[in-house]
Order: structure tokens, then C-alpha cells, then sequence
């Protein structure tokens, strides 16, 4: 399938490129952790149907990272009183 001469498989690239690029525009930590993922998810989709394992496994890494970051990692990030600036 071809939309405008160009294969579903490379849109799935371009759209993933997209969100891994538009993150780095987010000042928002949370957001960018967010919009990379479905970057991120978005390149897995790619590697698999390019075959591509190197493309795969280091977006499911990056993927990984987010996810700790965004859910597990929530009470290292809690600002002591002694750290606040009038």
C-alpha cells in the first residue's frame, strides 16, 4: 500500500521520526518522556516490519527508560524543603 508514492512502512518511519523529534522541543519533562515513547513505539512498529533487530531492541530499551522514569521513579524526584528556592 502507497500514499503519494511512499510505502506504509516508510510513513511509520516518518511519523516516528516526527515524535522522537518533536520531543526534544517539549520543555515539559513528563511530555517529552511521553511523545518519545510513542516515537520510540512507533520505531519498534518500523524495525519489525523492516526486520531490523538494532532498530528494535534500542527503541524497547529507550521505551523502557521512559516507562521507569514516568512511573516507577516517582520518589527519588520529590524536592526536600531544604532544596527550595525562595
Amino acid at each position: 500500500m502507497e500514499i503519494f508514492g511512499i510505502s506504509l512502512t516508510e510513513w511509520i518511519g516518518y511519523i516516528a521520526s516526527f515524535f522522537v523529534a518533536i520531543s526534544f522541543f517539549m520543555g515539559n519533562i513528563i511530555r517529552l518522556r511521553i511523545v518519545n515513547s510513542v516515537g520510540c513505539i512507533a520505531f519498534i512498529i518500523y524495525g519489525v516490519l523492516i526486520d531490523s533487530w538494532p532498530v528494535i531492541v534500542t527503541n524497547a530499551v529507550i521505551v523502557g527508560v521512559n516507562f521507569y522514569y514516568l512511573f516507577i521513579d516517582k520518589a527519588t524526584h520529590r524536592v526536600k524543603a531544604d532544596e527550595v528556592q525562595p
